[in-house]
């Protein structure tokens, strides 16, 4: 019996064992498993992904009618800014032939995607801009007539309707605020003509901004985009398109791995509009901002410079309806955070017209909640000047604390400076070139409208907010300032005069 109870103890301390071992091993795997899903890592193959994606990437073929004349050898291509593109140029101008012009047809190359099996088409602008015919080739070499729906130069996008005998292949769009740099993304287009290439890299960086239009957010990438790329899609591992391919940078015009796409995130919502209105519907919310620089922020008693600062209000606009101020900081709209001042204008133009959103604002050293009612932007919009108060001209003063020399504003200066007969505010007489103004870029000519986010009339009132801003502990001072760079706010730091290095 004693053996008995041995042999099954044994038996029972094995199976707890094993049971224990099992465990470990299933939770090692999950880890492993969970890791390999964190680190996305690149499949053996692009193949099958590829092979699923390629029949909705189209080509886009236009042909439109430019001017010239006959006979005339055409200029040798060269690389942007080349010396021999100026010198052929040169010459060709000189030796050509008087003939009188003629008209002919050029035609170019693009990408696209389908994204409705009905025919709707989706491209870059750019690709289609000056053409009078567009073509859809397909991946069977099948060529479609196609029309636009709409366009939108802001964006760089189009879309394009074909009117196919059967359903064609469409792909979706996906999530690409999920997409993280190093992520792996592959794109599919028509380089240099040479349509169904497909090539795969990473996320390189995004939120870039290359100065292409007032909503630029692109997603960079290393995969090879080069010309003819344009308006092909970027594809997430899923087989979603998250960027539309746009630009690249690139001194020879070829690609050395930064190319550029348009997030979907922007895309789907232009998108959409194009094909329901045949136009875009952006929000508007009718101010002018700037960026909220480390001095302006100590001015207004801002932690740090997130945000975005109002530098004038439209009259009429929805932001005075709402009770957004000149020298607002906006924080937030419509509940989504605004870290950096180029975030507000996308951030309006996706929030929904008439709707009323709370706008946070920081003002007079504390958040502040406010309403607004979104507007319809128009192209004719223009930024209406901010209201002025009256103006007693006075003798002028020396600011030693900004290095300016200040005054009134006579007729004499309004008929020197060039200054409109209803601006008010406090004259800039003179910049000392070792002051604070004259690292912000102060001129003579220019005119303080505020001081402290209060308006001033005289001199002596810039004096007196100086005053009171270092009896407060302040560093610096925020002006509002009309002049050669326009309506500006200006944060001057409050030391006197820079020393000047010796030598």
């Amino acid at each position: 019996m004693k053996q008995a109870r041995q042999v099954g103890a044994a038996h029972d301390d094995q199976i707890r064992r094993w049971f224990f071992a099992a465990a470990v091993g299933l939770a090692l795997a999950a880890m492993m498993v969970a890791g390999r899903a964190d680190a996305r890592v690149a499949p053996e193959s692009f193949a099958n992904l590829a092979e699923k994606l390629l029949p909705a990437v189209v080509n886009i073929s236009t042909t439109s009618v430019v001017r010239g004349r006959s006979g005339v050898p055409e200029l040798p291509q060269f690389p942007p800014g080349s010396p021999f593109e100026e010198f052929f140029r040169d010459f060709f101008e000189r030796n050509q032939p008087n003939q009188p012009q003629q008209q002919r047809k050029a035609t170019s190359l693009g990408s696209g995607f389908i994204i409705d099996k009905a025919g709707i088409v989706v491209t870059n602008y750019h690709v289609i801009q000056d053409a009078d015919e567009i073509t859809v080739i397909l991946h069977d070499d099948t060529t479609l007539q196609a029309e636009i729906v709409g366009r939108d130069p802001k964006t760089d996008l189009a879309v394009l309707r074909v009117k196919p005998e059967s359903e064609l292949p469409a792909v979706p769009f996906g999530d690409s605020d999920a997409i993280r740099v190093g992520d792996w993304v592959m794109a599919i287009g028509n380089p240099f003509g040479l349509g169904g290439t497909v090539t795969a890299g990473i996320v390189s960086a995004r939120g870039r901004n290359i100065n292409s239009g007032p909503y630029d957010d692109f997603i960079q990438t290393d995969a090879s985009i080069n010309r003819g790329n344009s308006g092909g899609p970027l594809f997430n591992m899923d087989g979603q398109v998250v960027g539309i391919n746009t630009a690249i940078f690139s001194p020879s015009g070829g690609s050395i791995g930064i190319g550029f796409s348009i997030p979907a995130a922007t895309a789907k919502n232009v998108i959409d509009q194009l094909v329901k209105y045949g136009r875009t519907r952006r929000g508007w919310l009718g101010v002018r901002i700037q960026e909220v620089t480390g001095e302006i922020a100590e001015s207004l008693g801002l932690k740090d410079t997130t945000g975005a600062l109002v530098a004038s209000v439209t009259e009429k606009s929805p932001a005075e309806d709402g009770d957004i101020k000149a020298g607002d900081v906006i924080l937030k709209f419509a509940g989504r955070d605004v870290s950096e001042m180029r975030q507000l204008p996308r951030i309006v133009a996706e929030t929904e017209i008439g709707k009323k959103v709370p706008v946070l604002v920081w003002r007079d050293g504390k958040q502040v909640t406010t309403f607004v009612e979104v507007g319809e932007l128009q192209e004719e919009e223009e930024v209406a000047a901010v209201e002025e108060g009256d103006l007693k001209p006075g003798a002028e003063t020396a600011i030693a604390e900004l290095g300016l020399t200040l005054g009134g504003l006579s007729d004499e200066a309004r008929k020197q400076y060039s200054l409109r007969s209803d601006l008010k505010g406090v004259l800039v007489t003179s910049v000392d070139p070792n002051g604070a103004a004259a690292e912000k870029g102060f001129q003579p000519g220019d005119v303080i409208v505020e001081a402290s986010q209060e308006e001033v009339h005289s001199p002596s009132e810039v004096a007196e907010k100086i005053e009171a801003a270092k009896k407060a502990g302040r560093k610096s001072i925020l002006l509002l300032v009309e002049g050669q760079a326009g309506l500006r706010f200006v944060a001057l730091r409050l030391g006197g005069p820079k020393e000047k290095s010796p030598g």
